[in-house]
């Protein structure tokens, strides 16, 4: 927690997390521009912010955007504030920043990102052979997420998955990239009537979801000393999409969960049957 209390306090290094939390997925130029920095200090700056885990960098063909890693201040928000304190805790920073905020179309950083994604990192006591095998193979998959994936897991395979006791099958649900222990790639499921019903989404909200286009979902794994990089990249989304909404809420308890199965050998507390 050291580096990211240094990382946060200095103003302009915030303002930078400021302007991620507002459109996340900025290139330096864009970050340049809509905070008015010189480009070598704002590089100075992120690359603080990303030692401290609190920036994550995706590539995007000749582009690197940056995208706000919330893990680090979650983890001291986790810390120092009670279960019993965090919904008024919540409360009173929601009434903060509804009074602070400017009107809308005041602030460049408004405007909604061009390539809405969803990043997050996240640091696991593991192997990069353990992590491969917690995302692929069934019997792990069940434990943390309450979902199965039928699947040889090769680049261009089809794959089922099988949740809430309904099985999703389409040919466009195919693996797209397959490097064991690196990185593995694949299409999100079929939205289907059966799995609206099964998770309870009302028919105006799996009318939108089974209209948007098919999103995807990334791992990339990276060995840090004894410890693994997972950063999962989920993307593929329309400005407004309603499943990135879904999924920013589904993956941090999924993802924590997988962790915990990995360090501890349990899951957490509540059984995972999480629906990004």
């Amino acid at each position: 927690m050291d580096e990211v209390f240094k990382a946060l306090a200095d103003p302009s290094r915030r303002r930078l997390l400021d302007s991620l939390n507002a459109r996340n997925g900025q290139s330096l130029r864009e970050l340049c521009a809509g905070l008015e920095m010189a480009r070598q200090s704002v590089s100075k700056h992120l690359a603080v912010l990303e030692a401290a885990g609190l920036v994550t960098t995706v590539r995007r063909g000749r582009e690197k955007l940056h995208y706000l890693n919330a893990v680090p201040i979650n983890a001291i928000a986790e810390r120092w504030i009670s279960r019993y304190d965090r919904e008024r805790v919540r409360a009173l920073a929601d009434l903060k920043a509804a009074l602070e905020r400017e009107p809308m179309g005041d602030n460049p950083s408004d405007t909604p990102s061009d390539n809405p994604a969803f990043v997050y990192t996240t640091y696991i006591r593991t192997t990069p052979e353990k992590l491969w095998q917690a995302l692929t193979d069934p019997a792990f998959t069940r434990r943390y997420w309450g979902v199965t994936f039928a699947s040889d897991w090769k680049a261009g395979s089809e794959m089922a998955w099988e949740q809430f006791g309904i099985t999703l099958a389409d040919p466009a649900q195919v693996v797209l990239e397959s490097e064991p222990g690196r990185r593995l790639s694949y299409t999100w499921h079929t939205f289907t009537p059966e799995f609206a019903e099964a998770c309870g989404l009302d028919g105006e909200v799996a009318a939108k979801v089974a209209g948007e286009p098919r999103s995807k979902v990334t791992f990339e794994i990276e060995p840090v000393g004894e410890m693994v990089r997972l950063t999962v990249v989920h993307d593929g989304f329309e400005p407004g999409s309603t499943v990135l909404e879904g999924v920013s809420g589904g993956w941090p308890a999924i993802l924590s969960s997988l962790k915990t199965l990995l360090e501890t050998g349990e899951t957490l507390p509540e059984p995972q049957e999480q629906s990004p």
